[in-house]
């Protein structure tokens, strides 16, 4: 057997290396069969965490490592390239998730040295990674094509999409690293793309390019790691009040028409920050242990239809 074969054997999942056992009947009826735990408990429990664009205090970043901390996990490191509240967000973890390890570091997705730094640092800590949520984003320029030159589009580029490629990068190697306290490879890797990554109208040429590269991504990758038991996911975001859009918000709410952001999909607002967070949150346990190469959009029902006049026939 040559070493590629022997490396991809080595890497099975739990699932493929012993499969999903039987939990015995009632009844002469076959129990039903788990693979995560009770979802009224620690959803996370145990697991270690990287989270990318966590500065931002109304972005998805904050509000996600909140949700893992909140559901047991081991440790979270809270990066970003602006560190400005890093020290603030984890005074916050601390005192209201006492049992968690909360680590701020200071990366620029877009090095790679950076990027392989704190993955390292995860991994000689703890011996293992389970979660990497590559978050962090730039909005792009905020005008048509012919507005955007090379240098603007490679800067979106390298932040939206190089820097989710890094992240899964390494955090799909790492994953695979299994020891005494992990006997199996595995893991979730998830992006944050956008809807502008799988409709028009959604965002600037270079933003939306840059996002449907996450999709791309999650979808390749996801094949790329058959058998190990790493997991692949995009998150599409629609309207979301984060750091991103505040200038959006702020000057809705000065001129009163708060009420026309979200208009266009179904649900007819916006969101905040934890709505996908808890997607996130989801996506990372065992309970989304099916769910593979997806763009998950979460985005009111804009991404489900055509562009509609709110009143009449679509």
């Amino acid at each position: 057997m040559t070493a590629v074969p022997k490396r991809r054997l080595a890497a099975l999942s739990k699932q493929l290396a012993e499969g999903i056992p039987s939990e015995g009947t009632f009844e002469e009826l076959p129990r039903i069969r788990h693979v995560a735990d009770n979802s009224a408990g620690q959803r996370i429990k145990g697991k270690v965490v990287i989270v990318t664009g966590c500065n931002s205090p109304i972005g998805i970043g904050r509000a996600s490592a909140h949700q893992y901390a909140q559901n047991g996990a081991k440790a979270v490191y809270i990066c970003d390239y602006d560190d400005k509240y890093l020290d603030t967000h984890k005074r916050e973890l601390n005192q209201l998730y006492p049992d968690v390890e909360i680590h701020p570091v200071k990366v620029d997705v877009g090095e790679e040295s950076q990027v392989k730094a704190v993955v390292d640092q995860a991994l000689e800590k703890y011996g293992r990674l389970d979660i990497m949520f590559a978050n962090a984003g730039v909005s792009g320029v905020p005008n048509t094509f012919e507005h955007i030159s090379p240098e603007a589009y490679m800067s979106t580029m390298r932040v939206n999409a190089l820097g989710v490629f890094l992240c899964f990068k390494h955090a799909a190697l790492a994953m695979q690293k299994t020891g005494a306290d992990k006997k199996y490879p595995g893991g979730s890797i998830i992006g944050t793309a956008s809807v502008a990554g799988l409709r028009s109208n959604a965002g600037g040429t270079d933003y939306s390019a840059s996002k449907a590269a996450v999709v791309s991504m999650a979808q390749t990758m996801s094949y790329q790691l058959a058998g190990t038991g790493v997991r692949v996911n995009a998150i599409c975001p629609g309207v979301i009040e984060t750091g991103m859009t505040k200038g959006m918000y702020d000057a809705a709410r000065t001129r009163g028409t708060e009420r026309k952001i979200g208009q266009l999909n179904p649900l007819q607002r916006g969101a905040v920050a934890d709505e996908v967070a808890r997607v996130a949150l989801f996506l990372g346990s065992d309970e989304a242990s099916y769910v593979n190469g997806q763009a998950w959009a979460v985005c009111g029902g804009l991404s489900a239809g055509h562009p509609f006049v709110p009143g009449k026939l679509a």
